[in-house]
């Protein structure tokens, strides 16, 4: 709780002869001295500015009080109806005069009344199982009422900090970003001292305070330390972190009563010492042991409740849509395995989404020969019922009145929406290369094996661990209850020793913070991987480093969301060489397109500002030439702006507002963040312009410009592809890239899954290989992806050698 700063206020000594009012306090001679606690001063020493910081955020990502206490109230109804209407279909319901089944069944239209039980025949119908399922339903509710009436005082209080201390009307919050709260917050510490053991907070600390033990989970995953992923029969690898056991793990790490911390930001001080590491172990494994009994005496109901929960939310959903189930969902372990650390919600969703285009297209590319064969004739088949009947019931409606008709119909119709999603889009071609890196120039991480084998199911199956259906994410949801007592049990017991170790060894104490995880310190010194920390001095080992570069990258990111911090002189260094590197190479890259004929230079200025391509292999190599025609696919993915900066009015269609209307708070960074990354100071030196990419200067954009707002996660793109590609060239020991026959292969690779040939060719993106000795010309097609996620890539690969034909007819 906030201690109030005392102000005293002396008054004077009313007149005696002065006419007072019943209600007012006669004051005399003496002067009174009158305790006034400002609005505004309320909140100097917060005592948990953990849950403080968390539930400001929180305030403004669900829109604000009164949405928050609407939804909050709205799940207590919900619960309560879930369990209401699942007891009424058990017992309350005359299943027998429903289904005209009974013994003195009549030929007249049943009622409703006749279909329902009396409410004392209800009663009677209850049995153990229904009496213990309630009960323990309204101990699980009551908790549920006490939680939201608690948060419901905390929601008001937090209300009160945004009007009187951040200044912040209900009216402006859904129309400020997150950048901007934060930086009010900053500016309220120096005033009322929040915070008392550190004058002024940074971005950072605020990131520690909220994402606390986000940063341990993400390092756990990282270091490959939960037991999440497992071989299973006939299946292969798999990731299994459901809700549940994602919520076991949260209580038994950090909140829980037995858990290694002993507030919200102080670990134990047991946890401290290296010569009690097997007796905490111990002891943890019990906890461990003690909870997996508990959820296993409880799957029953838990699973119960899954089954009613699943029902009710997608049985409506899957009818109307049941290609909803074949659809895909970035998985619960990808939102981990992906994660930067110090990434809030919205910037890691946002950076999702951006990917999700590309992931679908790239997995809808491995589609089985026979299942279309399979799926096309079963759509047939079920197609030619379901048109007559459809035809019968128009010509004649009693044919619906026909047993098992409208069932008939409806399954047909489920069959035929199931088949023509196995059924891929006959003019489609794809390109996987590309495919995957434009993904991974939104998800930032993955394995070095996936480069150059993205047309493999190897690659196709290890990614579709990041990116799952959604029915076997339901599949798992349901099954969790089940599996989940099994994990804790045989699993993540036999871990204790090395999760003792892993808090012992990786937390620091950070004043005005408390202990963080010390991969979070994003400290490339210490946590650096020496494959990806290029040119900056590390002392790291195979324990210590951080895997697949998730220090760097995450340093790379919160730099360009939060452009005001400054990184330690480690991390400053890092970020300021890998600029001038990709400044030498973007330099490089304008001396070669320079030097290209003319016929061709014209091309090139001629197409690429519509499509947002650059010459991708001038070097042959995966060097930047490859990654920057990816960058600017996302620019015409995202951003339909050209060379010419719009008006400053500009709305509509190519302006921000369809964009992030309603989502303004959503937006990753400062809104005029200024040249703060690599793309952004490469752009306002002039080097992209002189390349082709049509992407405006910061000082050219309006404020609220699409080209503005989107310029922080181009940055963000290209370092994780420019990172990705150094990396993979030192782990090589490749100093010009890859071989020219390896990509000239990949690019013939293409995939039609259709009994039609393609008749149109799509236009090639043509780039010359100079070469003192040979003085080749290759032709490599890149492909324009189109908005909103039709997008169609293809490679047409060719060669012109002396016949005496231009290279585009």
């Amino acid at each position: 709780m906030a201690e109030y700063e005392t102000q005293y206020q002396s008054l004077a000594s009313y007149d005696e002869e002065e006419d007072t009012d019943d209600n007012e306090i006669p004051i005399h001679d003496t002067n009174f001295m009158i305790h006034v606690v400002p609005e505004s001063s309320r909140w100097n020493h917060i005592e948990n500015l953990d849950d403080f910081f968390a539930r400001v955020y929180n305030f403004h990502q669900r829109g604000g009080y009164v949405c928050m206490v609407v939804e909050d109230i709205l799940q207590l109804i919900q619960f309560v109806f879930v369990v209401w209407f699942s007891t009424f279909l058990a017992s309350c319901v005359r299943y027998e005069v429903l289904f005209a089944n009974g013994p003195n069944i009549t030929n007249h239209k049943v009622t409703i009344p006749e279909a329902i039980r009396p409410f004392d025949q209800c009663l009677a119908e209850f049995d153990f199982g229904i009496v213990l399922s309630l009960l323990v339903a309204l101990v699980f509710w009551t908790f549920r009422l006490i939680k939201v009436i608690y948060s419901i005082v905390k929601y008001t209080e937090i209300r009160s900090f945004y009007i009187h201390a951040l200044n912040i009307s209900a009216a402006e919050l859904p129309n400020m970003t997150w950048h901007e709260v934060q930086r009010c917050l900053l500016e309220v510490q120096k005033e009322q001292q929040m915070c008392i053991h550190k004058q002024e907070l940074t971005e950072l600390d605020l990131y520690h305070r909220i994402l606390r033990f986000k940063n341990y989970m993400i390092a756990m995953v990282n270091k490959s330390l939960l037991p999440v992923k497992f071989k299973v029969p006939f299946v292969g690898d798999y990731a299994f972190l459901s809700t549940g056991l994602k919520y076991n793990l949260e209580l038994i790490l950090f909140w829980g009563p037995w858990s290694p911390f002993e507030n919200n930001w102080k670990l134990k001080e047991d946890f401290r010492q290296s010569h009690r590491r097997k007796h905490l172990a111990e002891m943890l494994s019990k906890r461990i042991l003690w909870i997996g009994i508990a959820n296993l005496v409880l799957s029953p109901l838990i699973f119960l409740w899954q089954i009613l929960y699943s029902f009710f939310r997608y049985a409506e959903l899957i009818k109307r849509q049941p290609g909803i189930l074949g659809a895909r969902r970035w998985s619960n372990y990808s939102r981990l395995y992906l994660r930067h650390f110090n990434e809030l919600d919205h910037e890691y969703n946002a950076r999702l989404n951006r990917g999700y285009p590309a992931a679908n297209m790239y997995m809808n590319i491995f589609t089985s020969r026979i299942t279309i064969i399979m799926a096309k004739n079963v759509a047939f088949f079920a197609g030619s019922l379901l048109a007559v009947l459809v035809v019968l019931s128009v010509y004649d409606e009693d044919v619906l009145s026909v047993e098992h008709i409208l069932t008939t119909i409806s399954l047909a119709g489920l069959v035929v929406t199931a088949c023509r999603v196995l059924i891929p889009d006959e003019h489609m071609v794809y390109c996987p290369e590309v495919l995957m890196r434009n993904i991974l120039s939104h998800i930032h991480y993955i394995p070095d094996s996936w480069k150059g084998n993205a047309h493999t199911y190897k690659v196709r199956d290890e990614f579709a661990i990041l990116f799952q259906y959604k029915l076997s994410y339901l599949l798992e949801e349901l099954v969790s209850p089940l599996v989940t007592p099994f994990i804790l049990c045989l699993s993540l017991r036999h871990k204790s020793l090395e999760i003792v170790d892993f808090f012992r060894n990786f937390t620091v104490t950070v004043v005005g913070v408390g202990d963080v995880c010390s991969f979070a310190q994003m400290d490339v010194r210490k946590h650096g991987h020496p494959e990806w920390a290029h040119k900056v001095k590390t002392d790291t080992n195979q324990h210590n480093q951080a895997e697949d570069g998730k220090t760097e990258l995450s340093l790379m990111h919160f730099h360009l969301t939060n452009p005001e911090w400054k990184p330690p002189n480690t991390g400053g260094t890092f970020i300021q060489t890998v600029r001038e590197e990709a400044q030498k190479e973007m330099s490089s890259l304008g001396t070669a397109q320079s030097e290209m004929p003319g016929v061709i230079q014209g091309m090139f200025n001629s197409h690429l500002p519509s499509l947002g391509l650059l010459p991708s292999m001038l070097n042959q190599g995966m060097g930047y030439n490859s990654l920057a025609s990816s960058i600017a696919m996302q620019s015409t993915l995202y951003s339909p702006t050209t060379t010419s900066a719009a008006p400053s009015g500009a709305s509509g269609g190519h302006g921000v507002h369809h964009r992030l209307k309603g989502g303004i708070s959503q937006i990753e960074g400062p809104i005029g963040a200024g040249n703060f990354g690599m793309l952004s100071s490469m752009t306002s030196s002039g080097s992209l312009q002189g390349s082709g990419i049509g992407i405006v200067p910061h000082s050219a954009q309006p404020r609220v410009d699409e080209g503005t707002l989107e310029m922080m996660s181009h940055d963000m793109s290209f370092s994780a592809l420019y990172l990705h590609d150094l990396q993979f060239k030192r782990s090589h020991g490749q100093s010009g890239g890859e071989n020219l026959d390896d990509i000239r292969a990949r690019a013939m690779w293409q995939r039609q899954d259709s009994n039609q040939p393609t008749t149109h060719v799509q236009m090639a993106n043509i780039q010359e290989m100079h070469q003192e000795e040979s003085q080749e010309e290759l032709l490599t097609h890149i492909p324009s992806a189109a908005e909103e996620g039709e997008q169609s890539i293809s490679h047409q690969p060719s060669a012109a050698k002396g016949d005496g034909h231009h290279p585009l007819e």
